[in-house]
């Protein structure tokens, strides 16, 4: 059959205009809308087909499947337009398969079996998971490890069962990272971190109570609040069971520090930090101190920066955990449409901070 001749002839509608800069740009916000045809080849494709752009006198139009094939097309083996999943979909599915795979994996499948069982190269697979998931199998495996740790461990489970339930294989390379990996030894951490102090100092500020603790390591939260009793409490909660002490000079030092930053917001507070996440919210937060003071960007921006272009929401959620407001300047980040967004202690603090930086700047 003859492709070309069981096909209407080619318009120069404004439908067809706006067809054609969807294909010509990609658009995958026009995958699944319709398909394109190229008589020259007898194959049809989605919009969004890395192959060659066509000419347009070649290029024939449909909105299904099923036209196309009627009208004796067959489908591309680049973009495969007779699936149901768009290629991006598929793509982030055989991911998320990988991610289930890993999950459930008593120890770490190799790079090559999950390769192998996504249907791609070893090479492809990785390059495709640490795009969708912001982290390598590698490291995502080792995050899972280290969650099933901890609840073991927040459980109650002796810690020799903890250490195998979670697919460690020798104890005695844990209790060699346990300061990485739990911030302590497995047993403190098991019984609720029992002699952990953390100092804790308050202030007052234009932007309400200022609170900042720390470790032995360096500044593990700051919080801004309405009242100092709030924000004692909301520093009680996180620390459950540490020890709380008042402030030294060292702390007092910091405290005044992140004060005058509310006060003339300008530079970066240059303090040494205790913070720990997942090696995504890690590279989150790297990303968001290289943010200028005075300069903001969209989830989305922030996203391709960290190097998951599709991954805003992934990269809102670890903005929003962030621990060390101000330090961590995840108020400069805001909506796409320039909109202020949200702010883990509320919008109108982010709002005044924004101001004062911009003035400062």
């Amino acid at each position: 059959m003859n492709p070309a001749a069981n096909e209407p002839r080619r318009t120069d509608s404004p439908l067809d205009a706006a067809r054609w800069r969807a294909i010509s740009a990609r658009d995958a916000a026009a995958d699944g809308a319709f398909f394109y045809a190229v008589t020259t080849t007898g194959v049809y494709c989605r919009p969004t087909c890395p192959s060659r752009r066509p000419r347009p006198e070649h290029v024939r139009w449909f909105d299904t499947v099923d036209a196309a094939e009627r009208a004796g097309f067959r489908p591309c083996r680049r973009c495969h337009p007779e699936r149901t999943l768009s290629p991006a979909d598929d793509r982030r599915d055989r991911v998320l398969a990988a991610c289930r795979t890993i999950e459930h994996a008593e120890s770490a499948p190799t790079l090559a079996t999950l390769a192998r069982d996504a249907g791609l190269s070893r090479f492809h697979f990785q390059r495709l998971f640490k795009r969708v998931v912001g982290v390598t199998p590698r490291e995502y495996h080792v995050a899972q490890q280290r969650k099933r740790l901890q609840g073991a461990l927040g459980n109650g489970t002796t810690v020799d069962a903890a250490l195998y339930e979670a697919g460690y294989g020798s104890p005695s390379r844990v209790y060699e990272r346990a300061d990485r990996l739990l911030g302590m030894s497995p047993g403190a951490y098991r019984n609720g971190a029992p002699g952990a102090v953390i100092r804790c100092a308050y202030a007052r500020t234009a932007l309400g109570w200022l609170a900042v603790a720390a470790t032995v390591r360096g500044i593990c939260a700051i919080e801004l609040g309405a009242t100092r009793t709030e924000l004692a409490e909301r520093i009680g909660r996180r620390f459950g069971r540490a020890t709380l002490v008042g402030a030294d000079p060292e702390l007092d030092a910091w405290l005044a520090e992140v004060a005058a930053f509310v006060a003339a917001p300008a530079g970066r507070l240059d303090l040494p930090l205790d913070v720990r996440g997942t090696a995504f919210q890690q590279r989150v937060w790297r990303a968001l101190q290289a943010i200028p003071s005075g300069a903001t960007l969209s989830y989305g921006e922030l996203a391709r920066r960290v190097g998951v272009p599709r991954g805003a929401r992934a990269v809102a959620r670890a903005v929003a955990t962030n621990p060390l407001a101000l330090a961590i300047p995840c108020h400069r980040v805001v909506a796409v449409d320039g909109g202020i967004g949200g702010y883990r202690w509320g919008v109108e603090r982010k709002r005044k901070l924004l101001a004062r930086e911009r003035a400062a700047k």
